[in-house]
């Protein structure tokens, strides 16, 4: 199995001033880096693609995540442009970093949690499919997939399960639209983590790796026998990453409620997971 690090660990924005830390990352046992996205002017593509490569370490997928400004499923038609356009971001950012996987909740804005009306809720699912089939397009053009992340009820009110995932996949009807699942999200909203893995089958492009409590792999209730036999039933060969997070990025923390630390730092975290997760894998 292939692992990677998600940058959120560190930083809200990794820019170039952490780049000494892919050295680390090589050291601690990761294959590669999953970068957390914010802007496209974050850090020269180029430059990072050469640093990867000077450390032995790939980009694996750029992480995105939607905006109350960017928002593919309306009704403001503005956040719609500016949400479609900003996934293309991403999009970019991947086909100049050598990686095929734009990952996320690129359905709706982090944080856009309310009761919506049945006829709303058509409606917008309607206007998420409709950008998805012009985001999908753009992707196949620039060789790029997209993989759609459902979380827990707490940051959306749109997209909860692998099965929700699965018939927007169906609706948009492309071939580059895949399934994201997160151990952490699962945990929370799926009736059976495994059984949800096995449901997204061939469609799962990406995996995030983390604890019920948002804290390192292994050391929770996450039934990590039940998702390992899943991947390996599936011959899932793609990548496995590392998405934790502790109080020391305070802007993460709080988007993500994280109040208190589950390990002393983010470095004992991201050793100790992946040291589980090549154990688990082993």
């Amino acid at each position: 199995m292939k692992l990677a690090m998600n940058t959120l660990l560190f930083a809200a924005e990794f820019t170039k001033e952490y780049f000494h830390l892919f050295k680390k990352f090589k050291e601690l046992g990761f294959d590669g880096v999953e970068f957390a996205l914010a802007s496209r002017d974050q850090f020269d593509y180029a430059y990072t693609k050469d640093r990867l490569a000077e450390n032995g370490l790939d980009c694996v997928a750029i992480c995105g995540m939607l905006g109350e400004d960017r928002d593919i499923r309306g009704p403001n038609k503005e956040y719609v442009k500016t949400g479609i356009r900003y996934v293309k971001d991403c999009i970019d950012a991947c086909a100049a970093l050598g990686c095929d996987m734009a990952v996320g909740p690129f359905y709706s804005a982090v944080g856009r949690a309310n009761q919506e009306t049945e006829e709303d809720k058509k409606d917008q699912w309607k206007t998420c499919a409709t950008s998805l089939k012009e985001i999908c397009a753009y992707g196949e053009d620039k060789g790029v997939y997209v993989a759609l992340e459902p979380l827990n009820r707490f940051e959306t009110d749109f997209i909860n399960t692998c099965e929700q995932v699965l018939r927007m996949i169906d609706d948009v009807g492309s071939p580059m639209l895949g399934v994201h699942l997160d151990t952490f999200h699962m945990n929370i909203e799926e009736k059976d983590s495994a059984r949800a893995l096995l449901d997204a089958g061939d469609r799962l492009f990406h995996v995030h790796a983390s604890e019920n409590d948002r804290g390192t792999p292994g050391t929770g209730q996450v039934p990590w026998e039940g998702v390992k036999d899943s991947l390996l039933k599936l011959g899932y060969d793609r990548w496995v990453a590392i998405e934790s997070f502790t109080p020391d990025n305070k802007i993460i923390a709080k988007a993500a409620s994280i109040w208190r630390q589950t390990e002393p730092d983010e470095f004992i975290l991201a050793e100790k997971g992946v040291n589980f997760l090549k154990q688990l894998f082993a």
